[in-house]
Formats: structure tokens, sequence, C-alpha cells
């Protein structure tokens, strides 16, 4: 992975003080998120990829040893909208890691709005309900249209 255009967590800082906190609030929140899980290894690095405090941020995390299937690499996504995490194969770098995230969850709010089953997808953490669907696509195209840009 090239890290070198991402913030090491220990040392992330936002646009102010404000910022700067809301971040490390979330990346508590990707920490626990990822822990969460039985298969999580001990986390040995992980990095800021981009973040909006109380919107979105992007943490990539580093464990050793690999995760049973091999991956020694995981993109985290948190925010105000449900979190997800998803290897690095598609995703190198922090834009591509935002429109991985953006693809899962599309294809989560597809299936619900046209009613179709939810096997196979990744498992989002909200009631299947038109109302939610569409929430998440409102997100996603922000995303996609306002944020997506800046990232470096």
């Amino acid at each position: 992975m090239d890290i070198d255009k991402l913030q090491p967590t220990e040392t992330m800082r936002g646009d102010d003080a404000r910022e700067t906190a809301l971040l490390r609030s979330m990346f508590a929140h990707a920490m626990a998120y990822l822990q969460g899980f039985d298969w999580c290894q001990p986390i040995v690095n992980s990095y800021l990829g981009f973040g909006v405090g109380e919107v979105i941020a992007l943490f990539l995390f580093k464990f050793n040893p690999p995760i049973a299937d091999g991956d020694e690499w995981l993109w985290v996504v948190v925010g105000d909208l449900p979190s997800a995490y998803f290897v690095t194969d598609e995703a190198r770098t922090s834009k591509d890691a935002l429109e991985v995230y953006c693809g899962l969850m599309e294809s989560w709010s597809d299936s619900v709005l046209r009613g179709t089953a939810l096997d196979g997808l990744f498992p989002v953490n909200a009631s299947s309900s038109t109302e939610h669907a569409e929430m998440l696509r409102n997100r996603i195209r922000l995303i996609r249209d306002e944020l997506i840009p800046r990232v470096e």
C-alpha cells in the first residue's frame, strides 16, 4: 500500500481543533467497529485517508498477523452513514476506497428499492426500508459529487 498521502492516526489533524477532535472520535468508532469482529487481528498501524468530521471518515488499518484470509490491510468507513470495512484489492488509494464504499452501499440501496434479496451484499446495519435506502442514496450522491473530487 502507498501510504505517502495518508496521515498516521496518532498525528492526524483536521482543519481546526474541533475537526481534529471529531476525527479522533470517528477513529475510536472505527477501531471499536473492527475490533467487534472475531476475525480481527492485532492492529499495528492506522492511517486517515480522508475525513470530514461528523460526516465521513476513511481509515486504513494494517494487521499483523494478517486476517485469516490473508488480508494484511483493510479500509474502514464510519460517519453519518453505515460503517463498512473492505479489502484494498480494488482500492489502492483513498479516492478508490471511497468509490468502492459507494458501490457497496449503492448495491444495498438499489436492492432495497427494487425489493430484491440482499443475500450476497455487504450487510448494512439499517432496516431495509425505502426511507433508509433513499437516505443512503442521497449520502452516496454527496460523497461522489462533493467529497471524492476533494480527495488527493
